[in-house]
């Protein structure tokens, strides 16, 4: 596909998402900016396991503090929402400065586990530290105030107007995701990926760019978990728990794991088909986890690199 058709093909989605914004009513606005906050939080978790071949299971943990860290700042010192967002991204990036320090020494099977056990001290410290996050209450009641700029005030607090802000954080992800996978920065990433050893032999500093992708992942985890409570208005410990660090992977892997659009995909995917599934069945943990499963065994590059796969046999026959 030529440079051309890929303008035209965004630009038409970008319409298409505009258009979304105006006409659509409350309860489609709000699946659908909870498929963008996924996909933000999908995009930048891939950056580390797509690009840079590290399985995280701790990325809830940033989650949370961009979502507390908001929260915090909203209570606490002002309710604009742009300096919550900001200092909700800034809390989640130092915290996966000093976890990514500590886990980036390892691979593999290693690093997950380190992961998955920092994740889960995030969620007991969240869960006992009542005087500051609420305990297991957690925060409630975190208003969507207006966006001071000067003389102008721009309103957020109907759906569609919050709509347009979490429109403009996605495509200025997309974007910067876009341009760390094309950088130099991130075609040393999917070096890494492919043989670290033959990395550390050229002279890479191998575990100083793993701790790179993972701080950036980790900014991208909080700015959604920041633009996740200024939707659902409030924040509890489960943000951070082990379960919603499985997001982002069964997402990815859903979507295509080495593809860019793959979790933009996948969070269309597993958003509509939670809602759906969740419409028609009590048991719809079970139903959604089999049919999750039958999408990630049936399309093995997801669904994504699978399609493109196919085109590609195509075009050769």
């Amino acid at each position: 596909m030529n440079r051309y058709w890929t303008y035209a093909l965004l630009g038409a989605a970008l319409a298409a998402l505009i258009l979304l914004g105006l006409s659509a009513g409350p309860f489609v606005l709000y699946l659908a900016m909870r498929v963008m906050i996924l996909a933000i939080f999908a995009l930048g978790y891939n950056l580390l396991l797509g690009r840079t071949g590290l399985l995280s299971f701790g990325h809830a943990a940033f989650y949370a503090a961009g979502a507390y860290g908001l929260s915090l700042a909203t209570i606490h010192i002002s309710p604009h929402p742009l300096l919550g967002i900001f200092l909700g991204v800034a809390a989640a990036t130092f915290l996966a400065l000093i976890i990514g320090f500590f886990c980036v020494r390892h691979t593999e099977i290693y690093f997950a586990m380190l992961t998955l056990a920092f994740g889960m001290m995030v969620f007991s410290l969240m869960w006992n530290a009542r005087s500051v996050t609420g305990g297991d209450d957690g925060l409630y009641g975190i208003t969507r105030a207006a966006i001071s700029l000067g003389i102008l005030k721009i309103p957020i607090y109907k759906e569609y107007q919050y709509y347009f802000l979490v429109l403009f954080f996605f495509v200025l992800s997309v974007f910067l995701i876009h341009r760390i996978y094309r950088s130099p920065f991130g075609l040393i990433l999917a070096g890494i990926r492919e043989n670290h050893v033959r990395a550390e032999f050229a002279g890479l500093p191998v575990k100083l760019y793993r701790l790179g992708a993972f701080v950036v992942s980790g900014a991208f985890a909080g700015l959604a978990g920041a633009l996740a409570v200024l939707l659902e208005s409030n924040i509890t410990p489960f943000a951070s728990h082990w379960s919603r660090s499985a997001e982002p992977v069964l997402v990815s892997l859903i979507g295509g794991l080495q593809t860019f659009t793959g979790p933009l995909v996948g969070s269309i995917v597993f958003v509509v088909l939670r809602e759906v599934v969740e419409r028609f069945t009590h048991n719809w943990m079970f139903w959604f986890g089999v049919i999750l499963l039958a999408i990630i065994m049936g399309f093995r590059g997801g669904i994504v690199g699978s399609t493109a796969e196919i085109l590609k046999r195509y075009s050769r026959a």
